[in-house]
């Protein structure tokens, strides 16, 4: 089944700010590149940075938990670790996130523009090659825009693809056909991949990207048209290779 790579997104920080790109390189066994590398512990989340494993999303100020988090706009600089925000009312921020004192000042800006939202203390974390991932296998993450806008015309009003934050949107493929594809081969660009899991939504969908709203039960809307809560897959890379906006995403024959 042909279709294409309509555009390529990373969340350097895990819950914040999609970041858009042209092209990636993506590693066989390897997560998408710089990709939730950083979260921020709200209160004690277990966490060990020297023994780095998976850890629930609602220990982290996450969408799920904490809709306010998508009113702070952020981007990041992968070659120098310079981290930026802006929010409407504040002064702009920005700090050295492979710095220890970076991460502190960042910290100490979320917890006062949060408030009471965050249960807190806040925390910057990360451990080298380690990934924030909602699943803890979650490598490289895939939305089927054919399926998005299927699910748009059942509840009579636009979804933003962006509330699914994932890696890779596609276009050309019909609607669904990725909820079948457990264990299928799939060509992105120049990597090839393999399907190991549906990706089972959550109440981050429910926020408006933009405005930090939670403004629509996608959860239900998805369960009452498909009887589960699935949207999207994840895939393991098996070879790697560039892919770029455009470039083919075809599931093998």
């Amino acid at each position: 089944m042909n279709g294409r790579i309509q555009s390529l997104w990373r969340y350097p920080v895990k819950g914040f700010t999609p970041e858009p790109l042209e092209f990636a390189t993506l590693t066989a066994g390897d997560f998408f590149p710089c990709d939730r590398i950083y979260a921020v512990e709200d209160g004690p989340s277990g966490f060990d940075p020297a023994a780095p494993k998976f850890v629930s999303k609602q220990k982290f100020t996450v969408l799920a938990k904490i809709a306010e988090v998508a009113r702070a706009r952020t981007a990041y600089d992968e070659a120098t670790g310079r981290f930026s925000v802006t929010a409407e009312g504040r002064a702009a921020f920005a700090a050295n996130l492979t710095e220890a004192v970076g991460r502190q000042a960042f910290a100490g800006w979320l917890a006062d523009f949060l408030g009471e939202a965050a249960t807190g203390p806040l925390q910057v974390v990360q451990a080298p090659g380690h990934r924030f991932t909602d699943h803890p296998l979650g490598y490289v993450s895939i939305i089927n825009l054919a399926s998005v806008r299927d699910l748009e015309a059942r509840i009579g009003r636009p979804v933003d693809p962006l509330r699914f934050r994932a890696n890779l949107y596609v276009e050309g493929w019909p609607a669904w056909i990725e909820a079948d594809a457990k264990g299928a081969a799939v060509t992105l660009g120049g990597a090839s991949a393999s399907v190991f899991s549906p990706i089972v939504r959550c109440v981050a969908t429910h926020v408006d990207p933009s405005t930090g709203e939670r403004d629509m039960d996608l959860v239900r809307a998805i369960f009452d048209h498909r009887g589960d809560m699935n949207c999207g897959i994840y895939v393991s890379v098996t070879e790697g290779g560039a892919l770029h906006a455009g470039d083919p995403a075809q599931f093998a024959a």
